[in-house]
């Protein structure tokens, strides 16, 4: 829990102390219930699971499916109104801010989600969606609607995203 915390910190210049990350900021609420909601949902206990997954979501306004997969030192930045998808998987490192949906189209069965790799930032907004790959070290920017998968290293913005950057 030190390296979570020390990982909000380094993260989010407005974090001052452990006390203050631990009560005020809803992202440390939203990953201890999702870590316990993806136990439970692990275990096959599933209605118990998105129950509290659903009472996550109504104290912090961030829905994480207890399905998802959530590497170390996830991060999100005022994160009300995201929304991460029963499929999705994220790797290490990754920051999020408010309003990021990592979700579905609709047209897709089984992993139906993006896959996030590791080392990846996605602006204020941004909606990836579809069984995607982002790959690591790619900036989305804010407002974004992904659709396909990115190059390593990767720069994209727009509606639909255009890769503006190819570093690999």
């Amino acid at each position: 829990m030190k390296e979570y915390l020390d990982n909000i910190i380094k993260k989010d210049p407005a974090a001052r102390n452990y006390i203050e990350v631990i009560i005020l900021y809803p992202i440390v609420h939203a990953v201890l219930l999702y870590k316990l909601s993806h136990f439970l949902y692990n275990r096959k206990i599933y209605f118990t699971a998105r129950l509290i997954s659903q009472i996550g979501r109504f104290l912090t306004g961030i829905e994480i499916h207890p399905g998802a997969k959530i590497g170390k030192n996830f991060f999100i930045d005022h994160g009300n109104g995201v929304v991460i998808g029963e499929t999705v998987e994220i790797g290490d490192n990754v920051v999020l801010y408010q309003g990021v949906t990592l979700g579905g189209t609709g047209k897709d069965t089984g992993k139906r989600h993006p896959t996030i790799e590791s080392n990846v930032i996605i602006g204020a907004g941004a909606k990836v969606l579809g069984p995607i790959t982002i790959k690591e070290g790619t900036k989305i920017g804010a407002g974004a609607i992904v659709l396909n998968n990115t190059n390593r290293d990767s720069t994209v913005v727009g509606i639909k995203a255009a890769q503006i950057k190819k570093v690999s």
